[in-house]
């Protein structure tokens, strides 16, 4: 499904990753742990080719991401993707429930009750008529979830997902993210500091320098 090839990518003159090559197994909800600083964040965006690498090749289903164009890495993105990513991007002028359903109507396939019931799923029911302004951080965390899910990608991409969650609230959308996950045969990649969400990974992995190592 995913595969990365001697990887690497520096900012600055700072090598934030190095040679980095890994192969994720299909269906396989994976962890990914390691201090600050270290390039969790660079690989998720490497991965899903919104940075590019200087060295090396993401791969997926054995195409490499740099063969393809910008259209068709849009459409990689759009239709093979779910992403959750720490800023959230949750659109200011759209609803709650336009925001969620925004994925399934990039992709031609609108359906405003699944939307609706990713919504309820993490837990605001009732709200999506609401605008991004009335809510917390946290209930703006749950709809960006509930968007990177509404489309049942194969690959989800996942950076901090609960970081601004209380720990009740965070074990529920784990367990929703595992299910969702598991039910549809997707694989998920997530990159966390909490060892909680990672005990619900099938594996967990330590990013070093030297590369990604199981914990």
């Amino acid at each position: 499904m995913l595969e990365l090839v001697n990887l690497s990518k520096s900012y600055g003159g700072r090598t934030v990753l190095a040679a980095l090559s890994h192969r994720f197994e299909p269906s396989e909800f994976v962890a990914i742990m390691g201090e600050s600083g270290v390039g969790k964040s660079t690989l998720l965006n490497l991965i899903a080719g919104l940075d590019a690498p200087d060295g090396g090749e993401v791969r997926v289903d054995g195409t490499p991401m740099s063969a393809l164009d910008d259209d068709a890495a849009t459409r990689l993105r759009r239709t093979r993707m779910g992403f959750i990513f720490q800023a959230f991007h949750v659109l200011p002028h759209l609803t709650l429930v336009q925001n969620v359903a925004l994925p399934l109507l990039l992709n031609g396939r609108p359906d405003p009750a699944r939307a609706t019931q990713m919504l309820d799923a993490v837990g605001l029911g009732g709200r999506g008529a609401d605008f991004p302004r009335q809510l917390s951080g946290g209930e703006l965390q749950r709809v960006a979830i509930a968007r990177a899910l509404v489309h049942r990608p194969a690959l989800l991409l996942a950076d901090e997902p609960t970081g601004n969650l209380d720990p009740e609230t965070a074990d529920g959308i784990l367990h929703l993210l595992r299910t969702e996950i598991k039910s549809s045969g997707a694989g998920a990649i997530m990159v966390t500091h909490s060892h909680a969400a990672a005990a619900l990974a099938d594996r967990t992995f330590v990013l070093t320098r030297s590369g990604l190592k199981l914990a």
